[in-house]
């Protein structure tokens, strides 16, 4: 494990949309939102945070998936507390420790 990983903290990130038809029958302004939520999230892709994220196509319990990664769980809240679709109510995130295993870590 390189040593800048070693130091970092890995979060899983489940979202739940307001229905399960969300991803079929999204209105206007819920559209607009959800393009708010993917730059918000491309951003912290970009910083390194995100990972990787996207929607979990299950017909039963769609939802939405985040891997982040970050100095301290004190983050997290805050982090989801500013995903636009969060701040707008139309989705609820729940989060989870996890110990990832990445491709790039060699000692």
């Amino acid at each position: 494990m390189s040593e800048n990983t070693a130091s970092k903290m890995h979060f899983m990130l489940k979202s739940t949309p307001p229905r399960a038809t969300f991803q079929q029958d999204k209105t206007e302004e819920e559209r607009n939102i959800m393009g708010k939520h993917i730059v918000y999230w491309t951003d912290k892709q970009k910083q390194g945070i995100a990972l990787v994220f996207g929607p979990v196509r299950n017909p039963s319990e769609p939802h939405g998936l985040a891997i982040i990664e970050v100095e301290n769980e004190a983050q997290v809240p805050k982090l989801i507390a500013e995903d636009p679709g969060v701040m707008n109510g139309i989705m609820t995130t729940e989060f989870h420790p996890m110990f990832a295993v990445l491709a790039n870590q060699h000692a």
